[in-house]
């Protein structure tokens, strides 16, 4: 018997909603909506989530209850990364959400996020991927890296996002040679760090999860608008992310607001988020990779 539920993920960058009929372990969308809301902005540099986000993301929140509630989601979780783990002032955040909500967020530990995003990532995966799979969830704040066959085996998270190294590094507009530079020493460093805590290059298929990747394969299939149906588990060649984080790093942030699969919200991050995505390739030494609409936010569902 399916029973509605409700999963929000409020990350760095975006809050989104999933309300679905749970089957045992297969999920029916009912909605699947995101908003861009930078919960993050400026948590690197201040340490505090800045008072003019925490109103972003209330009104969001306010939008996705209504909708819970006209849906009629008998249970409902929603879990905080990246940003509310940073920030000195969460607990400014949980009371919104609790006030907002009717219940609080649950500030999860990044290794708890990786194993929600391995669990959403591999269901429902093409029958010819081999196994282990390595899954990357590269959000705004922090990017995620599990290995397992069945389930997570191993997994660490660390402190690389499309949001917080545009923050640190990429301030020009386009970015400076000098600043994509410093912005990939630092990125290449903390990737063979988690590739090797996770033994990352046993695994045999990568799946990138994530707005950053989604939005890439878009471009790479060249699509008039945002597809999800012909973005999930497309796959795209180490040639193709490297030609689209060169283009796109060497866009303005105009330029890459004109792309039709890009939205508004993402265009002055995903330079960072690219970046990032083709050095877990060239490190991991993958030819390619398969990318996935189903992320941690399908994990959270599954586990309410």
């Amino acid at each position: 018997m399916s029973e509605r539920v409700a999963a929000i993920d409020c990350g760095t960058n975006s809050i989104r909603l999933l309300v679905a009929d749970r089957d045992g372990d297969r999920l029916t969308d009912l909605v699947r909506t995101m908003e861009i809301v930078r919960l993050g902005e400026g948590v690197d540099r201040t340490g505090m989530l800045a008072p003019q986000a925490i109103e972003r993301t209330r009104k969001a929140l306010t939008g996705y209850a209504q909708r819970i509630r006209e849906l009629g989601a008998g249970r409902v979780r929603m879990v905080a990364t990246s940003a509310s783990r940073d920030a000195g002032n969460a607990a400014e955040f949980r009371d919104m959400v609790l006030d907002v909500l009717g219940a609080p967020p649950e500030v999860i530990t990044g290794d708890e996020e990786a194993a929600l995003s391995f669990a959403g990532a591999v269901g429902g995966l093409p029958a010819d991927l081999a196994e282990p799979y390595l899954v990357v969830d590269i959000g705004g704040g922090s990017t995620e890296f599990v290995v397992g066959a069945g389930s997570a085996e191993a997994a660490v998270s660390v402190d690389i996002g499309c949001v917080r190294m545009t923050e640190r590094y990429l301030h020009s507009d386009p970015p400076t040679e000098a600043e994509i530079v410093a912005a990939r020493e630092h990125v290449t460093e903390v990737v063979d760090g988690a590739l090797g805590t996770v033994s990352a290059r046993r695994a045999r298929t990568l799946i990138g999860l994530a707005g950053t990747v989604t939005t890439i394969a878009g471009i790479a299939l060249e699509l008039p608008e945002y597809d999800s149906t012909r973005i999930h588990h497309a796959r795209l060649d180490r040639e193709q992310v490297t030609r689209i984080s060169t283009d796109l790093l060497a866009q303005t942030r105009e330029q890459r607001r004109a792309i039709p699969v890009m939205h508004p919200g993402r265009a002055d991050v995903i330079g960072a988020g690219a970046l990032i995505l083709r050095t877990v390739l060239e490190r991991a030494g993958f030819d390619g990779l398969i990318a996935s609409e189903h992320d941690i936010l399908d994990g959270i569902a599954r586990s309410v």
